[in-house]
């Protein structure tokens, strides 16, 4: 699956859990959020690297009411496809400072921020679903997690990460991270996982 195609899958699949559960379902993968809260969040994120795309950076403002801001996120995610479907290798505007962007880059981190956020939105419906990401999908996720957005978030990656296909080393590793790369890609998400976990990834976090 491409990764510009991925963006839609999994915000299909967020969008399908979301009506299921309804605005004020609890998730438990994010406890302090509600489905209505992690809406707003997919939502203003989509919108929010439309602008990043195409260098016009904003600060959307989505709407409060369940209904309006699902209606409004129908459309940002309309004017996403568009302003991530010029050349992946075109500049982008990057919010951080020090490093550079592309188109290519916010298609990818949009795919990953909407995947993990569908298995947030899965976690609160009661039958939660078997959803697995391909080895492909999830070795690429891990590797946009630990080469591009952990650097620049400035968190300290000193950790060993293994899947069958793939081992990255970053840092002096204090920690280990192995198993399924789907498991895996969820483990450095603090997603539940059945990964092997040594030492601590809290300075990995990612929001």
């Amino acid at each position: 699956m491409r990764l510009f195609e991925a963006i839609d899958v999994h915000a299909d699949g967020l969008k399908r859990a979301a009506l299921t559960t309804g605005p004020l379902a609890r998730v438990p993968n994010c406890p302090k959020w509600t489905v209505h809260d992690l809406v707003t969040h997919i939502a203003f994120v989509h919108g929010f690297a439309i602008g990043l795309a195409v260098n016009r950076p904003v600060k959307p403002a989505p709407p409060q009411d369940w209904d309006d801001v699902l209606g409004w996120w129908d459309g940002q995610r309309l004017a996403l496809r568009e302003a991530l479907s010029h050349d992946p290798a075109a500049p982008a505007f990057s919010p951080y400072p020090g490093f550079e962007s592309t188109v290519g880059d916010w298609t990818r981190r949009m795919a990953h921020e909407t995947a993990i956020h569908r298995l947030d939105a899965e976690s609160a419906l009661d039958d939660v679903p078997r959803t697995r990401f391909s080895p492909e999908f999830a070795n690429d996720g891990i590797d946009e997690f630990l080469t591009y957005l952990t650097p620049r978030l400035g968190n300290k990656a000193d950790v060993r990460v293994t899947t069958p296909e793939r081992t990255w080393t970053v840092g002096e590793p204090g920690a280990e991270v192995a198993g399924a790369a789907d498991d895996v890609y969820r483990a450095l998400w603090g997603r539940p996982h059945q990964a092997s976990v040594t030492g601590d990834l809290a300075p990995l976090a990612a929001p």
